[in-house]
């Protein structure tokens, strides 16, 4: 099992970036397919991106060009570098997991929160025009 801890949300104006640190401990010498999700207020968790154990990455058509995953696994963390952040990018954000053996696929797709297993406790983020 990993356990999951986000860090960095807060309140951005429009136009503003923001960096969200997802902290991974537990077992993690095991491969695992890593996501950020988010829900806004009313609305189903969506994925946001993914970062596949091998580093490559797919985003939500939403934050293409805006959003960046990336991880640092020596030091066991995930990161989602946020640019260019409007209104609607409000919500509570996720980091999530599963273990890359158990899924055929580390990609951003409808559906994806059903495979993830561990999940952290969530970030809020605020975006004020």
């Amino acid at each position: 099992q990993v356990r999951l801890a986000e860090a960095g949300g807060g309140s951005v104006q429009a136009g503003g970036s923001r960096k969200l640190t997802c902290a991974i401990s537990g077992q993690t010498q095991v491969s695992y397919c890593l996501a950020w999700f988010r829900r806004a207020h009313g609305t189903e968790r969506e994925a946001v991106a993914a970062i596949d154990r091998d580093g490559s990455t797919s985003y939500a058509d939403f934050v293409k060009g805006r959003f960046t995953i990336s991880k640092y696994i020596s030091g066991n963390f995930m990161y989602l570098q946020m640019n260019f952040l409007k209104p609607e990018d409000t919500g509570t954000y996720y980091c999530a997991a599963v273990r890359r053996s158990l899924t055929p696929t580390c990609v951003v797709k409808a559906g994806m929160s059903d495979t993830m297993d561990f999940w952290g406790q969530g970030t809020l983020v605020n975006i004020s025009s």
